[in-house]
């Protein structure tokens, strides 16, 4: 431990609809540290000044926050502000990463494929021309993924098979955000890839597979143990694999994320990734999907969180 960190601060919780799986990824997070010898402490936020009375000489942050404040960059910005080591992305790429159109339109800008989309702001997501539209392509056969803009975890997220499905899947969508993402379907193979960066440049962990028992990967599928069946490395040819895995860290770039990263992708019928979002953030919880993928690696989870806290410090502290 640097001679200047004399304790570690797990932070979880916040207010966003994610805050259940923040309080696993904090409890499960501060276990790993202790086990790797940091001296932790696990701390429930349920605003971002709750941290303030906490943030002393010699503390840095562990953030084991999802959504809202605590991924969007709000809290890192708070955290610098008071000078305060932390781990992860600072506040600029969480916010490229949580907000999914600046992202997409990014993805757009550095050649990353993703969806087509269309937006549906307030005041238009019941009516008006951009609905209409939709709803003539889902009669035509199309399918459509419906979502918030700024939202993780696949909260509020519906795939539109009929057309008498799209209003209720845009209010659902709006329960959790003002604008409206509509993305052209994927199909294909579920994957995500964790990219690790710990200053001598990005690079892709294995791929990881997933496989859920349901229709889609759910917010139920990702945090119910037994829903989905994850296959870690991904079952694919070395040549798909390295596209995969280039594509991912492009995405990680793009957004300018820090230390590491989730990228989530579709892999189409035809072997093209496809990317859906980055996670600045990502859960940490038993059935996460980045310890997986570093498990794979080689490294268990104590192991795991003790290189982020040691990367993110050489670069903050």
């Amino acid at each position: 431990m640097p001679a200047d960190v004399e304790k570690i601060l797990v932070v979880c919780g916040g207010d966003s609809p994610e805050r259940d799986v923040s309080l696993r990824s904090g409890a499960a997070v501060c276990q790993a540290l202790a086990e790797d010898g940091w001296p932790s402490e696990l701390l429930t936020l349920q605003t971002p000044k709750d941290v303030l009375p906490f943030l002393q000489k010699g503390t840095a942050v562990f953030v084991a926050l999802h959504g809202g404040w605590g991924e969007d960059g709000r809290f890192q910005a708070l955290l610098e502000m008071a000078g305060v080591p932390y781990t992860g992305s600072g506040p600029e790429g969480c916010m490229r990463a949580m907000d999914k159109v600046v992202s997409k339109l990014l993805f757009r800008q550095y050649g990353i494929p993703t969806a087509a989309f269309t937006l549906l702001h307030s005041g238009e997501a019941h009516s008006g021309a951009a609905l209409c539209a939709l709803a003539r392509r889902v009669a035509e056969g199309e399918v459509l993924v419906v979502k918030p803009s700024d939202a993780g975890s696949t909260v509020g997220v519906t795939i539109v098979r009929k057309e008498e499905e799209l209003g209720d899947a845009v209010r659902e969508a709006e329960r959790f955000g003002g604008t409206v993402l509509v993305e052209d379907y994927i199909p294909g193979k579920e994957l995500t890839v964790t990219v690790w960066d710990d200053g001598s440049g990005p690079s892709a962990l294995p791929v990881v597979e997933i496989c859920p028992k349901g229709p889609f990967y759910t917010y139920e599928a990702k945090y119910t143990p037994f829903s989905s069946e994850y296959l870690v490395p991904a079952p694919l040819d070395e040549k798909t694999a390295d596209k995969v895995r280039r594509v991912a860290v492009e995405a990680h770039r793009a957004t300018r994320c820090e230390i590491y990263s989730r990228v989530d992708l579709r892999l189409d019928p035809q072997g093209s990734p496809w990317v859906l979002e980055v996670n600045a953030v990502p859960g940490m919880t038993a059935t996460s999907l980045v310890p997986k993928a570093a498990a794979a690696f080689g490294w268990s989870f104590p192991e795991l969180a003790g290189r982020i806290l040691r990367a993110s410090l050489r670069t903050r502290g």
